[in-house]
C-alpha cells in the first residue's frame, strides 16, 4: 500500500509539472501577442525608395508581420544620407529602445566605424542584429558601349572615365573604386548622389560612363542593356569569395587583376564587409522581450517559402539569409588588419587613389 502512495504522489507531481508547464508557456505566448498587439514597428531604411535595399526589405516585410505575436503593423521609413550611416545614427542615439523601431541599413553600416569614416557616430558591437536577408552579393562591372571600351586595353588607353555611385563610402561606390584601382585607370571620376534608378538614367542620358553594381539586380533591373548588347561587361567581384552570378560566370574576377597579396586582402576585406549583406539591427539597450520575440520572427520569416519566392523575384538571386546570432559573430569576426584597412580607408574615401 506504501509503494502505491508513494508511486500516486509520483504520478500527481508529474501531472501537476505538466499543467504548470503548459501554463507558463501558454502565458508567455499571450505575453508576447500582447506586447505588439494593436501596435506599429516602424522599419528605418538606410537609403532612398527604389534599388536593392528597398527591395530585400519589402521582401521580409512580406512576410514578417504574420510571424510576429499579435501582429502589429509594419511601416517603412526612409532615411537617405551618407551611405546608410545618418540612419544607422538615428537608431543608435534617438531611437527609444522600445522594440517598436528596427534599422535596414545595408553593408554601409559596418564600413563606416571600422574605417573612421565621417558620420558614423555609432559602436558596431553594441547593435543588437536581429538577422540579414542575405549573405553576400556579386558585384559586377560594365561600362556603355557606345564609348567604345570593348576590352581592357581600351578602359586602360581612357581618360576621365565617369562611375556613378550612391554616396562616398557606399559599397557601389567602393566597387568602382576598386575596379579604377585595380585596373589602373587614368583619372577616373566618381560621381555621387544617386539612388540606383537614378544611376541608370544617368547613363543613358550620357551623364556617366561606367557602373558597380549588384549582378542580380542589375539583371533584373536592366536586362534589355545586356541582351541588345548596348553595354560592355568587363568584370565580376565574387561576394562572399566564389559566388558567381551565373550570368556573369565567364567574366574575370576582380582577384585577377589584384598584383599583391595586400591587394588580395583588400578585396577579402570587402568580401567580408558584404558577408552581412542587408543586416537589421534594434538600437542598444533594447530589452530581451523584444528581440527574443523579432530574432524568432526573422527566422520564421527566413524559413517561409514566401519569403523565398518574394526575395527572388525582387532580387534576382534567391536569398541566403543569416539569423541574429550568426550576423552578430560576424559581426565578431570582421578582418581588421590596419595596413589593409588604411588601404581601405583610401578607397572609402573621396581623396585620390593610392598608388600600387
Amino acid at each position: 500500500m506504501k509503494i502505491d502512495n508513494r508511486i500516486a504522489v509520483r504520478a500527481l507531481a508529474r501531472s501537476l509539472l505538466i499543467v504548470l508547464l503548459l501554463c507558463i508557456a501558454a502565458a508567455q505566448a499571450f505575453s508576447q501577442a500582447d506586447f505588439y498587439k494593436g501596435k506599429t514597428i516602424r522599419i528605418l531604411r538606410g537609403g532612398g525608395p527604389g534599388g536593392s535595399g528597398e527591395f530585400q526589405t519589402r521582401a521580409l516585410m512580406r512576410v514578417l508581420e504574420k510571424h510576429i505575436p499579435g501582429h502589429p503593423n509594419l511601416l517603412l521609413v526612409f532615411v537617405s544620407g551618407a551611405a546608410g550611416r545618418k540612419a544607422a545614427n538615428m537608431i543608435y542615439s534617438s531611437t527609444p529602445p522600445d522594440g517598436l523601431t528596427i534599422g535596414s541599413i545595408g553593408a554601409g553600416l559596418v564600413v563606416g566605424p571600422l574605417l573612421g569614416l565621417p558620420g558614423s557616430q555609432y559602436d558596431l558591437d553594441k547593435f543588437i542584429y536581429l538577422g540579414s536577408t542575405d549573405s553576400g552579393d556579386p558585384y559586377v562591372f560594365y561600362t556603355k558601349a557606345d564609348a567604345g571600351w570593348d576590352n581592357l586595353a581600351k578602359l586602360q588607353a581612357a581618360s576621365g572615365i565617369r562611375f556613378g555611385a550612391h554616396a562616398v563610402g557606399h559599397p557601389v561606390y567602393v566597387t568602382g573604386r576598386m575596379v579604377a584601382y585595380l585596373l589602373g585607370l587614368k583619372d577616373p571620376k566618381f560621381v555621387t548622389g544617386f539612388t540606383g534608378p537614378e544611376i541608370y538614367i544617368a547613363m543613358e542620358r550620357g551623364e556617366l560612363d561606367a557602373h558597380a553594381t549588384g549582378a542580380a539586380r542589375f539583371v533584373i533591373e536592366k536586362p534589355e542593356w545586356i541582351d541588345k548588347k548596348s553595354i560592355h561587361l568587363h568584370a565580376t567581384l565574387t561576394v562572399p569569395k566564389g559566388r558567381h552570378h551565373p550570368k556573369f560566370a565567364n567574366l574575370p574576377e576582380f582577384g585577377s587583376f589584384a598584383k599583391s597579396d595586400r591587394e588580395r586582402k583588400l578585396l577579402d576585406m570587402f568580401r567580408a564587409f558584404q558577408y552581412p549583406r542587408w543586416p537589421f539591427i534594434f538600437p542598444p539597450g533594447t530589452p530581451q522581450e523584444p528581440v527574443r520575440i523579432i530574432r524568432e520572427a526573422i527566422r520564421k520569416s527566413f524559413a517561409d517559402p514566401e519569403f523565398r519566392v518574394e526575395f527572388t523575384k525582387l532580387m534576382g538571386d534567391p536569398p541566403a539569409p543569416l539569423n541574429g546570432e550568426e550576423v552578430e559573430q560576424a559581426i565578431k569576426e570582421l578582418p581588421r588588419d590596419k595596413e589593409v584597412v588604411e588601404l581601405y580607408k583610401q578607397m572609402a574615401g573621396g581623396g585620390p587613389l593610392p598608388a600600387r
